[in-house]
């Protein structure tokens, strides 16, 4: 793969962080490596800064401010982009398309990231009243065909939205949400953990066999139909990290589950994966109309389970549902379905060592398939289609 230290390219987000990890950790660094000049514009305060070979600039227009960024920060946006002058320029939000637009007008080469089925996801907006989701989602929809096929190209995380995209795209390509790996562990390290692990189990006044949650708490993730499905059941314990609503988190709390609760609140990176360390499964019943049956690949959650020896207990969504059983690494089911739960968690409860090599077949397709790596090399050579083709 040939570097582009004399290629620039401008990453720009209205509503991300400077710090996400899809577009910073993993796309803008892997090209910096990779000698391109990389840019970063982003909508905060934090002012402009160089981290990892990336240049980050700030508009000054707080993000997550749906006015401010709609009203100030595209605007804002665009003078910076135009001041980078790079010779192709990333776009991460679908607000942004009109921005691509113009830039596409200047000459330059545009590329849209969509990391959401943004049509679907606008039908389950709770901002956009009930009665004009149906116009916005005919409406948005119409728009995104007509800019994409402008663009030199899409790129998205899931397969069904590439495939969409595609009918109307130059070019499209699926560039997942794979996890960064970490560096291995030494076999020695490695060997005292599944100790650890054993221990556990084969510990006969063990009160509590530790299973685990770190990320969004809504109802999305069903912790409500979790709780039901364990306050009965005798020695678990559900450790749940991250951060909710204040009437749902008051919901659960109320619950009679709770009881079987350790709530850690938000906690950093390093601390998830403490929790995950010391827990024996991953939960992630997860149920979202706009990815109903099929899913995403755009969360990295089952794979942070599976680069973690964690077995899964999963969505039985399509895509969710074929990964953990091409691997043996997990069990998919009705997330809505408390009986189903509770059966679940029971046979990965059960017998010690079934757990066990479910956690080692996953952790091995991590390393060996479903890690960025592989992705970065197929942004590279995306980069190369773009910038050589006319």
């Amino acid at each position: 793969m040939r570097t582009n230290g004399t290629m620039k390219v401008c990453h720009i987000t209205s509503a991300h962080r400077r710090y996400d990890v899809r577009i910073f950790e993993k796309q803008c660094v892997s090209l910096a490596k990779h000698g391109y000049d990389v840019t970063l514009l982003v909508n905060d305060r934090s002012g402009d800064e160089r981290v990892k070979g990336v240049k980050i600039l700030s508009t000054g227009i707080p993000g997550e401010n749906r006015k401010d960024r709609f009203l100030h920060g595209k605007k804002a946006l665009l003078k910076r982009a135009i001041e980078v002058n790079a010779q192709i320029y990333q776009l991460h939000d679908p607000d942004l398309l009109g921005l691509g637009l113009k830039l596409k007008k200047a000459g330059k080469k545009v590329v849209f990231d969509s990391h959401e089925d943004v049509p679907a996801s606008i039908t389950t907006k709770k901002w956009i009243p009930g009665f004009l989701r149906g116009p916005a989602y005919r409406l948005y929809s119409g728009y995104e065909k007509r800019a994409v096929s402008r663009l030199d190209g899409v790129i998205s995380v899931t397969p069904h939205i590439v495939n969409r995209l595609a009918e109307k795209a130059e070019r499209a390509e699926l560039i997942t949400n794979y996890p960064i790996i970490e560096e291995r562990i030494s076999d020695e390290e490695n060997i005292l953990k599944g100790d650890q692990r054993s221990e556990l189990k084969d510990i006969d006044e063990m009160v509590e066999i530790p299973i685990c949650f770190a990320g969004g708490i809504t109802a999305q993730w069903n912790h409500h139909l979790i709780l039901e499905a364990i306050k009965d059941l005798q020695g678990i314990q559900y450790h749940l990290a991250g951060s909710g609503s204040r009437e749902y988190l008051e919901e659960l709390k109320k619950h009679p589950g709770w009881k079987k609760v350790k709530f850690y609140g938000r906690v950093s990176h390093g601390e998830v994966k403490e929790i995950y360390e010391k827990s024996q499964i991953g939960i992630a019943l997860n149920y979202a109309k706009q990815i109903e049956g099929q899913g995403t690949l755009g969360n990295t959650k089952l794979f942070e389970y599976m680069e973690a020896e964690l077995p899964i207990l999963c969505t039985e969504y399509t895509l969710w549902k074929e990964l953990v059983e091409k691997n043996r690494c997990g069990i998919a089911i009705n997330p809505r379905d408390i009986d189903a739960i509770r059966d679940g968690i029971e046979r990965l409860t059960a017998d010690p060592d079934f757990p066990e090599e479910m956690g080692k077949r996953g952790r091995k397709a991590v390393v060996e398939e479903y890690n960025w790596k592989t992705q970065e090399e197929k942004l590279l050579r995306f980069y190369e289609k773009v910038l050589t083709e006319a």
